[in-house]
């Protein structure tokens, strides 16, 4: 799907947005943001940025772990969801540094080496080039900082992918799309999403590809999610297979 379409797509779906992913998730969403925080390994001084943001909730979590040494930026190109995420933080967070800023996720306007921290949370799928996507986020952070990316993913269990596919491409798009009144199928847009993303060992790969070391990877919630943890290398200098 185009860039401008997805963009469109979300910003019909807004004010629905966090509801729906609490109702829709059975409200493991918080659960899953939890422990993406956790295995960024992030400190109370960390700069953390959060790309794909949407209403903000993963960049809030950060927050909640940061001090006032610290700060958490979180960028999305569609501003009716920066809008809701910037009410949040009038509300819960005024003494935390938190900003949020459209930017499109390919092209960020930070420079080199910036951020310790720079996560996505089910928004990288989105991105029109996954690689491209992934090697600007390894650009603004530090030398040994970590990218961090929490998706959906296919479940490994046959059994129970059978069953969760039936719940992921039937009954959620029905919900998703009469709550939200989407006339452009918002919530089926999300399951054929994640059939085309790549699985977890393809995604491990393309991280590695971008110049990640140390990546890892848990699923959650019987494989329905992961969290990917790569990081950028503490040099400038190239791997051997980089120089091929």
């Amino acid at each position: 799907m185009q860039a401008h379409r997805i963009k469109n797509l979300f910003s019909a779906i807004a004010r629905y947005y966090d509801f729906l992913n609490s109702l829709l998730s059975l409200r493991r969403d918080r659960s899953w943001r939890r422990e993406t925080v956790k295995v960024s390994e992030v400190a109370p001084t960390s700069k953390v940025l959060d790309v794909c943001t949407g209403t903000g909730e993963l960049a809030l979590a950060y927050a909640d772990k940061i001090s006032a040494q610290g700060f958490v930026i979180a960028s999305d190109f569609c501003f009716e969801m920066l809008v809701i995420g910037d009410r949040k933080v009038e509300r819960k967070h005024r003494s935390i540094d938190t900003s949020f800023l459209a930017a499109d996720t390919l092209i960020l306007p930070f420079l080199d080496n910036t951020f310790d921290v720079v996560s996505v949370g089910f928004g990288i799928r989105n991105v029109s080039d996954l690689e491209m996507g992934i090697r600007e986020m390894t650009r603004v952070a530090a030398p040994g900082g970590r990218i961090v990316i929490l998706e959906f993913t296919q479940p490994a269990n046959p059994l129970f992918r059978g069953l969760y596919y039936f719940y992921f491409t039937k009954i959620l798009p029905f919900i998703g799309n009469r709550i939200s009144g989407s006339e452009d199928d918002a919530y089926g847009y999300l399951p054929r999403s994640v059939m085309k993303f790549p699985n977890c060992d393809a995604l491990k790969g393309i991280m590695e590809q971008c110049g990640l070391v140390d990546v890892q990877f848990y699923r959650k919630t019987f494989g329905i999610v992961a969290i990917h943890v790569g990081k950028k290398r503490e040099t400038a200098e190239l791997a051997v297979g980089d120089r091929l």
